[in-house]
Formats: C-alpha cells, structure tokens, sequence
C-alpha cells in the first residue's frame, strides 16, 4: 500500500450531524418533514441520491434542486459549529511521514469540502482533494475513489471513511477500507460493508500507526 484515500466529513471533521441539521430544516423549508435518524443513516451519500433516499423520488423530481440549495445554505450557517475531529491534523501528519500518498474525497461539494479542509490544516500539506463536482456519480458508486486513485496515480490503496457509503464505494472500486465509529455507524455495520478494520476516530488510527512504525513495518513507498 502506498496511498490512502481519506473521507473527509465524519472522517476528519465532526459534520455528520451538522449535516443532519442542515437537511431537517431544508426538507421543513419546502413542506415535507424527514426524520432525523432516516437522513442520518443517508449521510456520507452525495446530495444527488439522499433528497431520493430519504424523501421519495416525488420529492426528487419536484423540489430536489430546492433542497439541495437550502441544505447548502443552512450548513453555511451551522458551520461555525464544526470542528476537527480528536487527531484528524495528527493523522494526516503520520501518513505523510510514512511516505503515503494522501487524497481526500468527499461526496459534499466543492465549498463545503473547502472549509472542512481548511480546518484540519490540510492545504498546509497540498493534499489533493476531489469532490462530487468532480465525478458524474456519488459514493457509494466507485466513482469518486476512482477519481482519487487517478488523482494519486496508483491503485495500491486503502480507503478510510466512517459510513457504510465510503465503504461500499471503496469495495466497488476495488480496494480495502478501513472504517471509523466517529460518524455513528456501529463497528458492525461497517465490517458488514467490507471493511478489513474498525477504529473510533482518527486519533485511534494514529496511535495504530504510531505502534507499526515502532514496530519497524515499512507501509509507504
């Protein structure tokens, strides 16, 4: 392994139920209420599949343009709540220590991946960084891993994510993934999805990584 391709909301910030937030008061603003729970559950998908996943393909077709708008509007003003996850900064630190190349690939758009980027110090490191605007299709097609693989130029990779889309994604792209409880999918859920390992959070996985590196492993190039 030489890459490791990196979800971002969830993964490295704590933005999933901001996002949930943000899709209860968009789906409220047009007329049609969604349970919380039901759109956490969809959260980690891009904005095209959720409005049909959670509120029907009605809803889709008439007012999904609308929703996503208002989504984006209201996570705007939620995010100053946002923060980065315990070690998302650390883990980036250890990966590019190790000599790994690190893409980040989100499902949100490109803005709203811009500002979580920012906040764990990844444009200090020129990570790369692909989003929904870059591919037709969003997790858990393979699209979007398939992007960051190209981006990386090496398919010797592993993902890391915390939902069962990020998962289910990197299994149809090909590659292993590991997964984190931080984004509130049970441990179960996600190795039901493929992944080869569950971690709570990325302070857990550097303490992992720490440990291989006393250990002597070689994971890097």
């Amino acid at each position: 392994m030489d890459t490791v391709v990196l979800d971002v909301d969830g993964t490295l910030v704590d933005s999933v139920y901001t996002h949930v937030q943000a899709w209860c008061r968009a789906f409220h603003a047009i007329g049609t209420d969604v349970p919380s729970w039901r759109i956490h559950r969809s959260i980690g998908m891009g904005g095209d599949r959720l409005v049909t996943e959670v509120a029907g393909e009605r809803v889709e077709t008439a007012l999904g343009d609308e929703v996503r708008r208002l989504h984006a509007e209201f996570y705007e003003e939620l995010f100053p709540t946002v923060r980065a996850l315990p070690g998302a900064d650390d883990l980036l630190g250890a990966l590019t220590k190790l000599g790994l190349g690190v893409v980040l690939a989100s499902s949100g758009s490109a803005e709203h991946t811009a500002l979580a980027v920012e906040l764990v110090g990844a444009n200090d490191l020129d990570t790369p960084v692909v989003t929904s605007s870059d591919v037709a299709a969003s997790k858990p097609a393979p699209d979007l891993v398939e992007a960051a693989l190209d981006r990386a130029g090496s398919r010797d990779a592993v993902l890391v994510g915390d939902s069962v889309w990020d998962v289910r994604s990197a299994v149809s792209a090909g590659i292993p993934a590991i997964g984190l409880r931080c984004g509130g999918f049970s441990a179960a859920e996600l190795r039901d999805a493929g992944c080869m390992a569950v971690h709570d959070g990325p302070a857990d996985l550097v303490e992992v990584i720490d440990e291989a590196g006393r250990q002597g492993l070689t994971l890097g190039r």
